[in-house]
């Protein structure tokens, strides 16, 4: 059977734009050969290369990637809107792409007249648009609004008319790309209703989207692309799965190279303060109490509300931190629920009798989210001579979905500052739950009587 859709080969090259390279005029460029040709490699982008995929009739096929991945390319490439660099797309029936909605509306005339030119831009004759007009319209929940200038409609309006337009052609092949955005939560199920309706009419659906979890419940086949190269390709929740692994360890990468930084700085920063002999911050302990810090004489300041950063007269220093997760591997993206461990290896220059050790786990709007300290918890310190390790561990991370920091310190049991690291430590939680807030407590749901529900 032919495919609905065959991309074979595809690579697609943009050139960069240089005000230093400037052809003189687009036939003198093609006459010489040289609208890409002569150009060097850092004068051109290549948003495709080498991809090749069939989409069987009938089948939902979702691609995904990362911004910039060349999604939209590729999408442009099967609609006809740029033909491919190298490569040969085929497409056997009628397309309607829900790539840039409304992209064909007038803004000086009525909403009626841009259905019909709209309409007819798709291949429909003005009997078929006469015959879909009100469906069209109720739809697009413009009643009241049809016969208005587009350029008096909102954005939403807008869209939600393209939308209906489009999806009202019967085409035998639907493109989509991150349009499932155009209206409030009531219209984007009208969406996905319509879209099933496609998929038990057996029509080919090409689905270009961020959301991992519509893959994963609508599509047959997923593909997934990275830098214009097919990394993977086959089950949904199988690639959807690789695709999340290979997010996670990039987003590990930025936040370990993000707090490298953070912390190198504020060791140059203690560093070059006592050179200059500035060297008597006030702080109080961390977390729970009222946490302040100041390198002025004149009063201390809420470390709370302080910048990150970091102090202490380093009598006791903690010289390394690590947090890890349930394979005790040091990490930085972890999944709500799971086991993690702060370890601090602390050091002291000689022998100290009265130390206490702090954590304070903040969120990305600076919201403390818990605080604790050995003193508040009543361990009672004898001596730290040398050198050893403080290990915090939570057996179960309930936090949603988010960024979190981390205050850490080490004081005596009056707040006066040994080494305190002030949101030095980042990371990440992951879920796949769009739960909200910042705790999530360990819960269940339970139904009696004529309420019933089924688990997706």
């Amino acid at each position: 059977m032919t495919p609905a859709i065959d991309v074979i080969n595809v690579s697609k090259v943009y050139r960069k734009y240089a005000r230093k390279r400037q052809f003189a005029t687009l036939k003198s460029a093609i006459l010489d050969g040289s609208l890409l040709g002569d150009l060097n490699p850092d004068e051109t982008f290549q948003a495709l290369k080498g991809v090749s995929f069939s989409v069987p009739k009938g089948c939902t096929y979702g691609v995904i990637g990362r911004n910039g991945s060349g999604k939209s390319t590729l999408l442009k490439c099967v609609a006809g809107i740029t033909r491919p660099t190298q490569g040969e797309v085929r497409v056997d029936g009628r397309i309607s792409a829900l790539i840039e909605l409304g992209a064909g509306f007038h803004p000086e005339i009525s909403g009626r007249e841009n259905i019909f030119i709209n309409g007819i831009m798709l291949g429909l004759t003005k009997k078929d648009i006469q015959r879909r007009f009100d469906e069209i319209v109720e739809f697009a929940e413009m009643q009241d609004f049809i016969d208005a200038p587009v350029k008096t409609y909102s954005s939403g309006m807008y869209m939600r008319l393209g939308f209906a337009v489009a999806v009202h052609v019967d085409p035998e092949v639907l493109l989509v790309d991150e349009v499932l955005a155009v209206g409030d939560q009531g219209f984007t199920h009208k969406c996905l209703d319509k879209f099933a309706e496609f998929r038990r009419r057996n029509k080919s659906i090409l689905l270009v989207t961020h959301s991992l979890d519509l893959v994963e419940k609508f599509c047959d086949i997923a593909h997934w692309l990275d830098h214009g190269v097919t990394k993977g390709e086959g089950d949904p929740k199988r690639v959807v799965a690789a695709y999340v692994i290979d997010v996670e360890d990039t987003e590990e990468n930025e936040l370990a190279k993000a707090e490298a930084t953070r912390v190198a700085a504020a060791a140059k920063e203690v560093s070059e303060a006592r050179e200059t002999e500035i060297t008597e911050p006030s702080v109080s302990s961390v977390s729970g109490e009222a946490a302040s810090v100041s390198s002025e004489p004149s009063g201390p300041k809420d470390g709370f509300k302080s910048d990150e950063g970091r102090w202490g007269t380093r009598e006791i220093e903690i010289t390394n931190v690590t947090i890890s997760g349930p394979d005790r591997e040091a990490g930085h993206v972890f999944q709500s629920g799971d086991s993690i461990q702060v370890r601090m290896d602390v050091s002291s220059k000689e022998k100290i009798t009265d130390f206490v050790f702090g954590l304070g786990l903040f969120n990305a709007d600076n919201v403390c989210v818990y605080g604790t300290n050995t003193n508040l918890e009543e361990f009672q310190p004898t001596e730290i001579d040398g050198n050893g390790v403080v290990t915090f561990t939570v057996d179960k991370l309930d936090l949603v979905e988010g960024t979190y920091r981390l205050d850490l310190a080490a004081h005596k049991a009056d707040g006066y500052p040994y080494d305190y690291h002030r949101l030095l430590y980042t990371f990440r939680v992951k879920s796949r739950i769009r739960d909200v807030g910042i705790y999530r407590p360990d819960h269940r749901w339970s139904f009696d009587g004529s309420i019933k529900f089924e688990r997706s």
